[in-house]
């Protein structure tokens, strides 16, 4: 039984969503996104609220997720998504240029990342962070596709994985390092 899946998603004003056999079409003031549908898995919109149905109980898991994938391309394009990545090590940065992102995290030599359509990246130190040893920079992510901007904040995040003692590296704002705790001699 999907719990997910039996919520109607409430479709806010200016959004049109468009149903098509296997493939939900949402257009809003940010963009338009095609979301597929799982064979057995049907939308209806009744007024402002949309409603994902099954054709049986084996498609549970199903439809939650097409339930998920639905309202998630809703929210991208009337509110949009971010990741912030913070970059930590002496040494380190990441500078914007153009559609690219240049990191230098170590290595002997720059990397180049470059930024799909539709992810938009900025690069600020925000004060808030001094608390953070070595802290450098934090990259905030935006765009309208969940599954794309995560895509992307994970490539970046494998360039340089932060480190088990001074937690160096390219880390997820929002996740919290239980760093180990150096040698100690007597």
């Amino acid at each position: 039984m999907s719990r997910i899946g039996k919520k109607a998603i409430t479709v806010p004003k200016g959004v049109t969503i468009t149903i098509h056999d296997r493939e939900l079409e949402v257009k809003g003031a940010k963009g338009a996104l095609r979301t597929p549908i799982p064979e057995g898995i049907s939308f209806r919109q009744d007024g402002d609220q949309l409603i994902a149905e099954r054709a049986s109980d084996e498609l549970a898991a199903q439809h939650g997720l097409a339930r998920a994938l639905a309202n998630n391309a809703i929210v991208g394009v009337t509110e949009g998504f971010t990741k912030q990545l913070d970059v930590v090590g002496v040494g380190y940065k990441a500078d914007i240029q153009g559609k690219k992102i240049v990191f230098a995290l170590g290595y002997s030599h720059p990397i180049e990342f470059p930024l799909p359509e539709g992810v938009d990246a900025k690069a600020e130190r925000l004060p808030a962070k001094a608390s953070i040893q070595q802290y450098q920079t934090t990259l905030t992510l935006t765009g309208i596709d969940k599954q794309k901007l995560g895509q992307v904040a994970a490539e970046m995040h494998r360039l340089r994985k932060p480190d088990a003692y001074k937690g160096k590296g390219v880390r997820y704002a929002d996740v919290q390092l239980k760093l180990k705790p150096g040698k100690t001699g007597k």
